[in-house]
């Protein structure tokens, strides 16, 4: 619905002097059903959206769930709601939160749902409805450029690489022109590269009032523009980690906002819980060390061997990941044996952070940055002081949490994180009376809302489903293959690849070959490439790693006959329309892995409860990200394809049926030949 449509003019632009909405701004005090016939007059066919949306159509679900939109709106209650791929379900919220929804945040699931709703859908509704609201967007302080550390950076010159170099001219040169700050702005530097760090700022090193850049800085503008504007639109984790942190702005929102809407809702409870947790990394040590050594070599030279002070938390940082071989490695408590070094060399970091901390507290008051030094080290200090356990118990007695270590290639995480976000999540929305929306393509298993809504305390709160409008009988097609081995077993990803290769050449390539796991994903490279050459197929291989994920998918959009494989960042939020994508393989179902300590955590609770975890957490769960991965073949009314499934538990399990119910009503066959046909008749009977 929100892909091809035109871009319109600045956000910020005021809208034209004829605009007459009697109600924009404040819920008007009429009982919801009056907004039905409004709302069926803007989303019919002669209504405004029309001419303002070129190949806009009215659409019964669209219309159907804007004004249940509507309704929560107006009595300012929560609806959960699940709109099929096709519905139209940014235009459905978009339009009553514009008209009725007073001052409203939505919220995205990425930064690139965001700027698409910024830069283009919000526009083009409010011009389309002529409504007089401003609009902000606010993204997390990383995304823009801050001018203490720029020129901080500017001056030590610590660069680590040759297009460091480059990457940190074209940010001087951006920041005289831009107006904004905001990184996406400025395309020649990559989003992921290293630069960005030393030029950005975080909470811990911000200087707030403090900071001679005060006035200019772009971080305060932006929260300012967004304290002003009717709508602002932020993402997930900026909003969850200003409830954790309260530093993102959005709490200074929160208490004028009427409706805060959730889109991409799905994503939240993985979102809340990692907000709502407790995280210490030795990289937070390691920049800590870096700083406090830059600012008492700068303001208190003589106050301490500054090299030597540091020189000692940094080792015993770094000791600690080493207590781990593995490049990455996830292990609750009760997995780590007593007699490991991680407990003695925790014990060690807890006491040279202490020697350091002694030392800033003699040097603090020389300098505002060695206070916040200071300051910093006493935060890292309290999480891992709190970090208090019972190795024997999976679970924290009274904490509601499980204790657990994350370690990759050069940095150790120790996480805190609750069992369960529904009372956290409930104690935010309690309060001033508010509409809470939450929408997706994906909340719901068979129409029942249960799993989403118990775990974000929604038990009570009335939720809906409208269908998609696509004819996926006669669009799609379901392939189970037969044959292949079981999931876990040696050589699994190389069957798939012999049984995908026969429907990837019948379909032309224009395929995503979707992997749960990285490893499958450079298998799967590794063997097409050489299958490719050996058969002489003409399809471009797109590999999730290679270049970054937009890249990636331009590519394969302007390839017209591509092969793209990647894992869990390409299963959701990626809009591939027409011919340039006919087929979708997914290698195994996305089961969560079994020794991922949270979810053990959590089934172990269930079970105590006399709850089937699997049943009810794991099955749930695998089945939502399953739709996800297969709404990616069909996003619009002409797109036609094939779903691979290549998982034979969906045959062989009794849960197996549930599967394949909670997806779309493909026609379904297990024949080889049959998704080989679908191809060779694609232009007969369109």
């Amino acid at each position: 619905m929100t892909e091809h449509l035109p871009t319109p003019a600045d956000p910020h632009a005021p809208a034209a002097a004829d605009a007459t909405p009697a109600i924009v701004g404040a819920t008007p005090d009429l009982p919801p059903g009056k907004y039905d016939s409004e709302v069926e007059r803007l989303f019919g066919a002669g209504g405004p959206l029309g001419p303002a949306v070129g190949d806009f159509k009215p659409r019964r679900s669209q219309t159907e769930m804007a004004k249940a939109v509507a309704a929560a709106i107006a009595t300012q209650t929560t609806l959960i709601a699940e709109a099929g791929t096709g519905t139209g379900k940014t235009f459905a919220y978009l339009v009553p939160a514009l008209l009725w929804g007073g001052k409203t945040i939505v919220s995205t699931g990425t930064k690139n749902l965001q700027d698409q709703l910024f830069l283009r859908d919000i526009p083009t509704v409010r011009a389309a409805l002529q409504a007089p609201v401003s609009v902000a967007l606010l993204k997390g302080r990383s995304n823009y450029v801050c001018h203490y550390h720029l020129e901080r950076t500017l001056q030590n010159g610590r660069m680590t690489s040759r297009d460091d170099v480059g990457h940190l001219r074209e940010i001087s040169r951006f920041l005289k022109m831009t107006s904004s700050g905001d990184k996406a702005e400025l395309a020649r530097v990559p989003e992921n590269a290293l630069i960005w760090n030393l030029v950005t700022s975080t909470r811990d090193n911000c200087m707030g009032a403090e900071c001679q850049y005060y006035q200019d800085c772009f971080v305060m503008k932006a929260r300012k523009e967004a304290q002003q504007a009717d709508v602002v639109v932020v993402n997930h984790h900026l909003f969850f980690a200003d409830v954790a942190l309260k530093d993102s702005g959005v709490a200074e929102l929160l208490p004028s906002a009427n409706t805060i809407i959730f889109d991409e809702a799905h994503q939240l409870p993985d979102t809340a819980t990692l907000f709502f947790g407790d995280t210490f990394s030795t990289s937070q040590v390691l920049e800590l060390c870096r700083d406090v050594l830059a600012e008492g070599l700068s303001h208190a030279r003589d106050g301490a061997d500054w090299g030597k002070v540091v020189t000692v938390v940094e080792k015993a940082a770094r000791d600690l990941r080493l207590t781990f071989p593995q490049d990455i490695v996830r292990l609750s408590l009760p997995q780590i044996a007593p007699s490991s070094d991680f407990f003695p060399a925790l014990q060690t970091l807890k006491d040279e952070l202490d020697g350091m901390l002694a030392v800033l507290e003699t040097q603090a008051a020389r300098a505002e940055t060695l206070e916040q030094c200071r300051q910093r080290g006493i935060e890292l200090g309290q999480k891992l002081a709190s970090w208090k356990f019972d190795p024997k118990a999976r679970v924290e007695k009274g904490e509601e949490a499980v204790f657990w270590v994350e370690a990759y290639a050069s940095s150790l995480q120790l996480h805190k994180t609750p069992l369960s976000i529904a009372p956290i999540f409930n104690g935010q929305r309690e309060g001033v009376p508010r509409s809470w929306i939450f929408t997706s393509a994906t909340l719901a298993v068979k129409n029942d809302f249960s799993h989403f809504s118990e775990q974000m305390g929604l038990a009570d709160e009335p939720s809906k489903s409208w269908p998609s409008p696509f004819n996926y009988e006669q669009q799609g097609l379901l392939y189970v293959p037969q044959g292949l081995p079981d999931p876990n077993s040696m050589g699994y990803t190389d069957a798939v690849l012999d049984l995908a290769l026969p429907v990837i050449e019948a379909a032309g390539g224009k395929t995503f070959l979707l992997c749960t796991t990285l490893r499958a994903v450079k298998r799967a490279a590794e063997r097409l490439r050489d299958e490719f050459e050996k058969r002489g197929l003409p399809y471009p291989l797109f590999v999730q790693g290679d270049k970054g994920r937009t890249e990636l998918l331009d590519q394969f959009r302007k390839a017209g006959n591509g092969v793209l494989i990647g894992s869990q960042s390409f299963w959701e939020g990626v809009d591939v329309r027409g011919d340039a994508l006919s087929l979708v393989i997914i290698d195994k179902l996305p089961f969560a892995p079994p020794d991922d300590p949270v979810l053990a955590a959590r089934i172990e609770v269930m079970e105590k409860q006399g709850k089937n975890g699997f049943m009810h957490h794991t099955l749930p769960e695998a089945i939502i990200n399953l739709k996800q991965g297969a709404g990616r073949l069909i996003r619009d009314e002409g797109d036609r394809g094939v779903l691979m499934l290549c998982d034979p538990r969906v045959i062989s399990k009794p849960y197996g049926k549930r599967i394949w119910q909670s997806l779309p009503s493909f026609k379904r066959t297990r024949e080889q030949a049959d998704a080989v046909a679908f191809f060779q008749n694609k232009h007969v009977d369109q």
